[in-house]
Protein backbone atom coordinates (compact mmCIF):
# COMPACT_ATOMS: atom_id res chain seq x y z
CA UNK A 1 0.00 0.00 0.00
CA UNK A 2 1.30 3.45 -0.91
CA UNK A 3 1.91 6.06 1.79
CA UNK A 4 2.50 9.83 1.57
CA UNK A 5 6.25 9.14 1.95
CA UNK A 6 6.40 6.46 -0.78
CA UNK A 7 8.17 7.23 -4.10
CA UNK A 8 5.64 9.09 -6.23
CA UNK A 9 4.62 8.77 -9.86
CA UNK A 10 4.52 12.20 -11.45
CA UNK A 11 1.44 12.64 -13.64
CA UNK A 12 3.04 15.54 -15.51
CA UNK A 13 5.87 18.05 -14.96
CA UNK A 14 3.55 20.57 -13.34
CA UNK A 15 5.14 23.73 -11.94
CA UNK A 16 3.39 24.26 -8.58
CA UNK A 17 4.47 27.89 -8.37
CA UNK A 18 3.03 28.45 -11.84
CA UNK A 19 -0.30 26.97 -10.68
CA UNK A 20 -0.40 29.45 -7.80
CA UNK A 21 0.34 32.28 -10.22
CA UNK A 22 -2.41 31.20 -12.61
CA UNK A 23 -4.93 31.21 -9.77
CA UNK A 24 -3.70 34.48 -8.23
CA UNK A 25 -6.36 36.53 -10.06
CA UNK A 26 -9.79 35.35 -8.87
CA UNK A 27 -11.64 37.70 -11.23
CA UNK A 28 -10.02 36.02 -14.25
CA UNK A 29 -10.64 32.50 -12.94
CA UNK A 30 -14.27 33.32 -12.17
CA UNK A 31 -15.13 33.39 -15.88
CA UNK A 32 -15.13 29.56 -15.90
CA UNK A 33 -17.22 29.16 -12.74
CA UNK A 34 -20.20 28.06 -14.83
CA UNK A 35 -18.43 24.77 -15.50
CA UNK A 36 -17.18 24.30 -11.94
CA UNK A 37 -20.69 24.89 -10.57
CA UNK A 38 -22.25 22.44 -13.02
CA UNK A 39 -19.81 19.71 -12.05
CA UNK A 40 -20.20 20.49 -8.33
CA UNK A 41 -23.95 20.06 -8.68
CA UNK A 42 -23.47 16.67 -10.30
CA UNK A 43 -21.08 15.70 -7.50
CA UNK A 44 -23.66 16.69 -4.89
CA UNK A 45 -26.22 14.50 -6.63
CA UNK A 46 -23.82 11.56 -6.19
CA UNK A 47 -23.05 12.55 -2.61
CA UNK A 48 -26.74 12.59 -1.71
CA UNK A 49 -26.89 8.85 -2.40
CA UNK A 50 -24.32 8.13 0.32
CA UNK A 51 -25.69 8.20 3.85
CA UNK A 52 -23.03 9.72 6.08
CA UNK A 53 -23.09 12.07 9.07
CA UNK A 54 -19.61 13.63 9.06
CA UNK A 55 -18.21 15.61 11.94
CA UNK A 56 -15.38 17.13 9.92
CA UNK A 57 -15.36 17.80 6.17
CA UNK A 58 -12.36 18.87 4.09
CA UNK A 59 -12.77 20.78 0.81
CA UNK A 60 -9.40 20.11 -0.87
CA UNK A 61 -8.67 22.84 -3.41
CA UNK A 62 -11.59 24.99 -2.25
CA UNK A 63 -10.66 27.99 -4.42
CA UNK A 64 -12.89 30.98 -3.73
CA UNK A 65 -15.11 28.76 -1.59
CA UNK A 66 -18.37 28.22 -3.52
CA UNK A 67 -18.66 24.64 -2.26
CA UNK A 68 -18.06 25.51 1.39
CA UNK A 69 -21.52 26.94 1.91
CA UNK A 70 -23.20 24.02 0.16
CA UNK A 71 -21.27 21.50 2.26
CA UNK A 72 -22.18 23.41 5.42
CA UNK A 73 -25.83 23.46 4.41
CA UNK A 74 -25.73 19.71 3.70
CA UNK A 75 -23.95 18.93 6.96
CA UNK A 76 -24.89 21.75 9.39
CA UNK A 77 -23.39 20.02 12.42
CA UNK A 78 -20.00 19.43 10.77
CA UNK A 79 -16.85 21.49 10.90
CA UNK A 80 -16.01 22.47 7.31
CA UNK A 81 -12.35 23.06 6.44
CA UNK A 82 -11.24 24.55 3.13
CA UNK A 83 -7.64 24.37 1.93
CA UNK A 84 -6.14 25.97 -1.17
CA UNK A 85 -2.62 26.87 -2.31
CA UNK A 86 -3.69 30.32 -3.57
CA UNK A 87 -3.90 33.05 -0.93
CA UNK A 88 -5.85 35.24 -3.35
CA UNK A 89 -8.52 32.58 -3.87
CA UNK A 90 -8.76 32.03 -0.11
CA UNK A 91 -9.34 35.75 0.39
CA UNK A 92 -12.41 35.38 -1.80
CA UNK A 93 -13.49 32.35 0.19
CA UNK A 94 -13.08 34.28 3.43
CA UNK A 95 -15.33 37.05 2.15
CA UNK A 96 -17.91 34.51 1.02
CA UNK A 97 -17.92 32.75 4.38
CA UNK A 98 -18.13 35.98 6.39
CA UNK A 99 -20.94 37.61 4.38
CA UNK A 100 -23.75 35.20 5.26
CA UNK A 101 -22.38 34.85 8.79
CA UNK A 102 -22.66 38.61 9.34
CA UNK A 103 -26.18 38.76 7.90
CA UNK A 104 -27.36 35.95 10.17
CA UNK A 105 -25.57 36.99 13.38
CA UNK A 106 -28.52 38.68 15.07
CA UNK A 107 -30.90 35.88 14.15
CA UNK A 108 -28.42 33.29 15.43
CA UNK A 109 -28.18 35.13 18.73
CA UNK A 110 -31.95 34.90 19.12
CA UNK A 111 -32.03 31.21 18.24
CA UNK A 112 -28.89 30.17 20.10
CA UNK A 113 -30.85 29.10 23.17
CA UNK A 114 -33.10 26.89 21.07
CA UNK A 115 -30.73 25.42 18.48
CA UNK A 116 -27.11 24.24 18.53
CA UNK A 117 -24.76 26.56 16.67
CA UNK A 118 -23.19 25.48 13.39
CA UNK A 119 -19.69 24.11 13.73
CA UNK A 120 -18.38 26.73 11.27
CA UNK A 121 -15.85 27.02 8.46
CA UNK A 122 -12.06 27.18 8.73
CA UNK A 123 -9.72 28.15 5.88
CA UNK A 124 -6.09 27.10 5.39
CA UNK A 125 -3.52 28.13 2.77
CA UNK A 126 -1.37 25.19 1.76
CA UNK A 127 -0.81 22.07 -0.32
CA UNK A 128 -3.72 19.63 -0.15
CA UNK A 129 -1.17 16.88 -0.72
CA UNK A 130 0.54 17.69 2.61
CA UNK A 131 -2.19 18.25 5.17
CA UNK A 132 -1.69 19.66 8.69
CA UNK A 133 -4.04 17.11 10.24
CA UNK A 134 -3.45 13.99 12.26
CA UNK A 135 -4.47 10.51 11.21
CA UNK A 136 -8.16 9.59 11.38
CA UNK A 137 -9.28 13.21 11.71
CA UNK A 138 -11.55 13.77 8.66
CA UNK A 139 -14.86 12.08 7.78
CA UNK A 140 -15.31 13.40 4.24
CA UNK A 141 -12.74 14.67 1.74
CA UNK A 142 -14.38 16.62 -1.08
CA UNK A 143 -12.38 17.92 -4.05
CA UNK A 144 -13.90 19.50 -7.14
CA UNK A 145 -11.68 19.98 -10.23
CA UNK A 146 -8.48 20.42 -8.23
CA UNK A 147 -6.57 17.14 -8.32
CA UNK A 148 -5.30 17.53 -11.90
CA UNK A 149 -3.30 20.62 -10.85
CA UNK A 150 -1.10 18.48 -8.57
CA UNK A 151 1.91 16.70 -10.11
CA UNK A 152 1.71 13.71 -7.75
CA UNK A 153 -1.91 12.52 -7.46
CA UNK A 154 -0.91 9.12 -6.07
CA UNK A 155 0.79 10.85 -3.12
CA UNK A 156 -2.29 13.03 -2.67
CA UNK A 157 -4.51 9.94 -2.48
CA UNK A 158 -2.22 8.41 0.16
CA UNK A 159 -2.35 11.64 2.17
CA UNK A 160 -6.14 11.84 1.94
CA UNK A 161 -6.41 8.24 3.10
CA UNK A 162 -4.09 9.02 6.03
CA UNK A 163 -6.35 11.77 7.39
CA UNK A 164 -9.64 9.97 6.75
CA UNK A 165 -11.27 8.05 9.55
CA UNK A 166 -12.20 4.40 9.04
CA UNK A 167 -15.25 4.32 6.74
CA UNK A 168 -14.52 7.94 5.82
CA UNK A 169 -15.46 8.97 2.28
CA UNK A 170 -13.41 10.54 -0.50
CA UNK A 171 -15.37 12.20 -3.32
CA UNK A 172 -13.62 14.05 -6.11
CA UNK A 173 -13.80 15.20 -9.71
CA UNK A 174 -11.09 16.13 -12.19
CA UNK A 175 -10.50 16.43 -15.92
CA UNK A 176 -9.64 13.38 -18.03
CA UNK A 177 -7.37 13.01 -21.09
CA UNK A 178 -10.00 13.99 -23.71
CA UNK A 179 -10.27 17.45 -22.14
CA UNK A 180 -9.13 20.18 -24.60
CA UNK A 181 -8.60 17.61 -27.37
CA UNK A 182 -9.63 20.17 -29.99
CA UNK A 183 -7.14 22.65 -28.58
CA UNK A 184 -4.32 20.10 -28.62
CA UNK A 185 -5.09 19.35 -32.27
CA UNK A 186 -5.04 23.05 -33.12
CA UNK A 187 -1.77 23.71 -31.28
CA UNK A 188 -0.18 20.80 -33.17
CA UNK A 189 -0.34 23.08 -36.23
CA UNK A 190 1.83 25.53 -34.33
CA UNK A 191 4.57 23.38 -32.76
CA UNK A 192 5.18 20.16 -30.81
CA UNK A 193 5.41 21.85 -27.41
CA UNK A 194 2.66 20.76 -24.96
CA UNK A 195 0.20 23.61 -24.50
CA UNK A 196 -2.27 21.75 -22.25
CA UNK A 197 -1.99 19.26 -19.41
CA UNK A 198 -1.86 15.53 -20.30
CA UNK A 199 -4.72 14.70 -17.94
CA UNK A 200 -4.63 11.30 -16.18
CA UNK A 201 -6.87 8.46 -17.35
CA UNK A 202 -9.79 7.36 -15.18
CA UNK A 203 -8.49 3.78 -14.88
CA UNK A 204 -5.09 5.00 -13.70
CA UNK A 205 -6.79 6.97 -10.94
CA UNK A 206 -8.72 3.85 -9.93
CA UNK A 207 -5.47 1.87 -9.68
CA UNK A 208 -3.86 4.65 -7.63
CA UNK A 209 -6.79 4.65 -5.19
CA UNK A 210 -6.39 0.91 -4.62
CA UNK A 211 -2.62 1.29 -4.18
CA UNK A 212 -3.23 4.06 -1.63
CA UNK A 213 -5.40 1.70 0.41
CA UNK A 214 -8.93 2.78 -0.49
CA UNK A 215 -11.65 0.17 -0.84
CA UNK A 216 -14.14 -0.35 -3.66
CA UNK A 217 -13.36 2.82 -5.63
CA UNK A 218 -16.13 3.79 -8.02
CA UNK A 219 -15.06 5.72 -11.12
CA UNK A 220 -17.12 7.07 -13.98
CA UNK A 221 -16.70 9.72 -16.63
CA UNK A 222 -18.74 11.88 -18.95
CA UNK A 223 -17.96 14.29 -21.75
CA UNK A 224 -19.32 17.82 -21.80
CA UNK A 225 -19.00 19.94 -24.94
CA UNK A 226 -19.09 23.72 -24.57
CA UNK A 227 -19.57 25.68 -27.79
CA UNK A 228 -18.17 29.12 -28.60
CA UNK A 229 -18.89 31.74 -31.18
CA UNK A 230 -15.24 32.69 -31.57
CA UNK A 231 -11.69 31.60 -30.85
CA UNK A 232 -10.99 34.39 -28.33
CA UNK A 233 -13.94 33.38 -26.14
CA UNK A 234 -12.79 29.76 -26.20
CA UNK A 235 -9.22 30.67 -25.24
CA UNK A 236 -10.44 33.01 -22.49
CA UNK A 237 -12.29 30.12 -20.85
CA UNK A 238 -9.24 27.87 -21.16
CA UNK A 239 -7.20 30.50 -19.33
CA UNK A 240 -9.94 30.91 -16.72
CA UNK A 241 -10.00 27.17 -16.09
CA UNK A 242 -6.30 27.32 -15.26
CA UNK A 243 -4.20 27.63 -18.38
CA UNK A 244 -0.91 25.80 -18.87
CA UNK A 245 1.15 25.15 -15.71
CA UNK A 246 3.63 22.72 -17.29
CA UNK A 247 7.29 23.27 -16.54
CA UNK A 248 7.94 22.20 -20.15
CA UNK A 249 5.65 24.88 -21.60
CA UNK A 250 6.90 27.13 -24.38
CA UNK A 251 8.57 30.22 -22.91
CA UNK A 252 9.30 32.35 -25.99
CA UNK A 253 6.94 34.54 -27.96
CA UNK A 254 4.79 32.94 -30.65
CA UNK A 255 5.06 34.56 -34.06
CA UNK A 256 1.99 36.02 -35.74
CA UNK A 257 2.02 33.49 -38.59
CA UNK A 258 2.38 30.52 -36.24
CA UNK A 259 -0.44 31.79 -34.00
CA UNK A 260 -2.65 32.27 -37.04
CA UNK A 261 -2.12 28.61 -38.00
CA UNK A 262 -3.48 27.59 -34.62
CA UNK A 263 -6.44 29.97 -34.95
CA UNK A 264 -7.18 28.69 -38.45
CA UNK A 265 -7.12 25.10 -37.17
CA UNK A 266 -9.74 25.99 -34.54
CA UNK A 267 -11.83 27.91 -37.07
CA UNK A 268 -11.85 24.81 -39.30
CA UNK A 269 -13.60 22.91 -36.48
CA UNK A 270 -16.79 25.00 -36.63
CA UNK A 271 -19.86 22.80 -36.77
CA UNK A 272 -23.02 23.14 -38.82
CA UNK A 273 -24.30 25.64 -36.23
CA UNK A 274 -21.25 27.83 -36.79
CA UNK A 275 -19.92 27.17 -33.29
CA UNK A 276 -16.53 25.82 -32.19
CA UNK A 277 -16.82 22.99 -29.69
CA UNK A 278 -14.44 22.31 -26.79
CA UNK A 279 -14.56 18.95 -25.02
CA UNK A 280 -14.27 18.44 -21.26
CA UNK A 281 -13.90 14.87 -20.07
CA UNK A 282 -15.01 14.91 -16.44
CA UNK A 283 -13.96 12.06 -14.16
CA UNK A 284 -15.89 11.39 -10.95
CA UNK A 285 -14.56 9.14 -8.23
CA UNK A 286 -15.44 8.09 -4.73
CA UNK A 287 -13.99 5.54 -2.33
CA UNK A 288 -13.96 4.69 1.37
CA UNK A 289 -11.14 4.15 3.81
CA UNK A 290 -11.57 0.54 4.89
CA UNK A 291 -11.11 -1.08 8.29
CA UNK A 292 -7.36 -1.84 8.55
CA UNK A 293 -6.22 -5.43 8.09
CA UNK A 294 -2.79 -4.96 9.67
CA UNK A 295 -1.31 -2.95 12.54
CA UNK A 296 1.28 -0.22 12.07
CA UNK A 297 3.91 -2.89 12.81
CA UNK A 298 2.59 -5.08 9.98
CA UNK A 299 0.82 -7.62 12.17
CA UNK A 300 -2.43 -9.05 10.85
CA UNK A 301 -5.67 -8.04 12.54
CA UNK A 302 -8.17 -10.88 12.91
CA UNK A 303 -11.73 -9.97 13.84
CA UNK A 304 -14.18 -12.47 15.27
CA UNK A 305 -17.91 -12.12 15.01
CA UNK A 306 -19.72 -13.10 18.24
CA UNK A 307 -21.69 -16.31 17.89
CA UNK A 308 -25.43 -15.80 17.90
CA UNK A 309 -27.23 -17.73 20.69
Amino acid sequence: MASPSSPSKMSAPIDASRVRTLFAEPQRVAAADFLRREIAERMHERLSLVKIVPQRVLDAGCGAGPDLGTLQKTYPAAQIVGIDASAAMLAGAQAQVQAPASAMRSLNQMLSRLMPAKAGVDLLCGDFGTLPFGQNSIDLVWSNLALHWHPQPDRVFAEWRRVLRVDGLLMFSNFGPDTFKELRTAFAALDETPHTLPFVDMHDFGDQLVEAGFSTPVMDAERITVTYGGVEALLADVRAIGGNPLATRRRGLIGRAAWQRMVDALEAMRGSDGKIGLTFEVIYGHAFRPVPKTTAAGESIVRFQPRQP
